[in-house]
């Protein structure tokens, strides 16, 4: 499993509810590297996406206490619950938010793929810093980009902790 983020410089992911940035080269990447793979959210996560609908071309697995189905979506109630369904998909597993299913799964996420945005966006909600995090080692840092008015880098953390699990 890998976590996928955009972070601003103090570590943050949202504000009320919406991401802090727009930023089109990393939407790209997510798009890119999360096609045709299995997704797993909140449900506050779900909610934020245009009319709260599932991403297309891949699996999205609600991890929520809300037992509502949702169209589109396989929901699971709690962790037991999705590592179980987990097991019996195929493919690369993606956790994309929020804030408290990034902090549940981070400990079984092999990588974690962070675009680290050079700007403060007054973030409420936020990831946690894997620089101060032991277990986590910077693995890979690309080159200084320009998205949209926003300058960033794409870097790769791997959990030390972890053996590839796939």
């Amino acid at each position: 499993m890998k976590a996928i983020v955009a972070v601003d410089e103090k570590w943050g992911i949202g504000r009320k509810g919406n991401l802090l940035f727009s930023v089109p080269k990393d939407m790209a990447f997510f798009r890119q590297k999360t096609a045709g793979c299995t997704v797993v959210m909140g449900r506050k996560t779900l909610e934020s996406f245009p009319n709260g609908k599932p991403l297309k071309n891949r699996l999205n697995i609600v991890l929520t206490s809300d037992k509502t189905p949702r169209e589109g979506c396989v929901v699971v109630n709690d962790v037991p619950s999705l590592f179980k369904k987990l097991a019996r998909v195929d493919g690369e597993i993606f956790v994309i938010g929020g804030a408290a299913v990034y902090e549940e799964l981070l400990p079984y996420c092999e990588e974690a793929y962070v675009t680290k945005i050079e700007a403060d966006g007054d973030a409420d909600t936020f990831f946690p810093n894997l620089d101060e995090r032991a277990e986590f080692v910077l693995s890979e840092e690309g080159a200084r980009e320009e998205s949209n008015g926003y300058y960033f880098r794409f870097t790769t953390y791997k959990n030390k902790n972890l053996q590839k699990m796939r």
